[in-house]
């Protein structure tokens, strides 16, 4: 550590300060101090409690700030002093097997982290043509997924569902059997018993060496919630340019564009879709766009992404934008999880843009079988439960009568279960050969 200090740089320039002239429902102004947007600042209200504030805009040549935590003992006047590097976010192995905050500070009870590397918190741009192509499967773990949505390494996919479906659940499953490298998870917006729950799951025994967690719960500032998430996605990139291959689980992507959406009205950035001004969503773009291969590291970031269906609604404007730019979507259904069938998933609605170029043909032939048999039946379920459908009607729906006890357990799996890839295509096949 005493050498890290000493190759540190010393600042010698003088030390500038501004002051607080207003604070108006979370939105600080401050005078005498020129600060980029994303810079760090602290405030000092004069007895020795130190508050920490972003610069998020400028007006009428004073600097529009934000405040990281409460704002309750802000006093106008009080002297306000940038901290750090403006944009760049600590980065680095110390991350693995601890969870820390939005800003880096450790939440697991540990020694403060230290981290002599940075990133940019926009990530590093690149060319389109840096982002290799997705050419190998992606083992999840889940015998639906896998089987049916086939994933690849380095595709960008959305579990999409109202709330109290199964997503957290999922992508807890999800983060135990999935194979990666390192594993960094952003949990933005989320209630703190999860968080907890979380980290006693998977931060123990082996899985805690390489996974790192960001935890921001719901009841902290906007942009401290926007940090978090992009404290993760600097940490996959950091560590996808040093060739590894990444999982990337961000839950969930509605609290991000959620902590945008203030943000923007707080700036008095007019809403558009449904309250959500333009710079919320395009949060959620440019996010999602830093995820992938690279063809120059040979590293890859997995991006798996929760998405909120605000009343289940699936053309709300997150799910859409969302649903447009990703690499394919896993739909969970509310009506499927009342029947007790977990994961939920709804197979004819979920989609992975990806799997016929990491698949055999022989298996997406497969895939899209089990697929008609899925929606002939559930097409009819009522004819069916009613008596009303006649037998010899169709064929697709006799087999998928005759099938569905086994089609049911199939797509069940139970909360510690894993499946790996060629099991799960292997009892695929051997379902769909049942009878043939």
């Amino acid at each position: 550590m005493l050498g890290g200090l000493a190759m540190s740089p010393v600042d010698l320039s003088p030390r500038r300060f501004g002051r607080v002239t207003a604070c108006d429902g979370g939105l600080i102004e401050v005078s005498g101090l020129s600060v980029p947007i994303g810079g760090l600042c602290r405030i000092d209200d004069g007895k020795g409690t130190m508050l920490t504030a972003e610069a998020i805009g400028f007006r009428n040549g004073r600097t529009m700030m934000m405040m990281l935590g409460d704002s309750v003992l802000l006093r106008p006047g009080v002297p306000v002093r940038p901290e750090g590097r403006p944009g760049m976010l600590p980065v680095g192995p110390a991350y693995l097997g601890r969870a820390v905050d939005g800003l880096g500070q450790p939440i697991d009870g540990g020694p403060a982290l230290r981290c002599m590397a940075e990133w940019p918190s926009g990530g590093k741009r690149t060319g389109a043509l840096d982002r290799a192509s997705v050419r190998e499967p992606f083992d999840t773990g889940i015998r639906a997924i896998n089987a049916l949505t086939t994933l690849g390494i380095g595709q960008r996919v959305g579990i999409m569902a109202g709330s109290g479906v199964g997503k957290s659940v999922l992508i807890d499953m999800i983060a135990s059997g999935a194979e990666a490298d390192i594993v960094i998870v952003g949990l933005i917006g989320e209630r703190a018993r999860e968080v907890s729950d979380f980290v006693s799951r998977h931060m123990n025994g082996e899985a805690a060496a390489r996974t790192a967690v960001v935890a921001v719960p719901a009841d902290h500032a906007p942009n401290l919630r926007l940090r978090g998430a992009l404290l993760a996605t600097s940490l996959a990139e950091y560590f996808r340019a040093q060739g590894r291959r990444v999982l990337l689980i961000q839950d969930s992507l509605t609290r991000i564009a959620h902590a945008a959406r203030e943000i923007g009205i707080l700036l008095g950035e007019p809403g558009a879709a449904r309250g959500y001004p333009p710079s919320a969503l395009s949060t959620v773009t440019k996010l999602v766009e830093r995820a992938g291969n690279s063809a120059e590291s040979g590293g890859s970031i997995t991006a798996i992404y929760t998405v909120l269906a605000d009343g289940d609604d699936q053309n709300d404007p997150v799910v859409d934008t969302a649903r447009s730019i990703l690499d394919g979507h896993i739909v969970l259904s509310r009506e499927l999880a009342q029947r007790g069938q977990y994961p939920a998933i709804d197979v004819g609605a979920s989609l992975s843009r990806v799997m016929s170029d990491v698949v055999p043909p022989e298996q997406s032939a497969v895939a899209r079988r089990f697929r008609a048999l899925v929606s002939g039946y559930e097409s009819n379920r009522d004819l069916v439960l009613m008596g009303a459908y006649r037998a010899g009607a169709d064929p697709i729906i006799d087999r998928g009568i005759a099938l569905q006890p086994q089609i049911a357990a199939f797509l069940s799996q139970a909360g510690g279960e894993h499946v790996a890839l060629q099991d799960s295509m292997d009892q695929l096949a051997q379902l769909m050969g049942h009878g043939q």
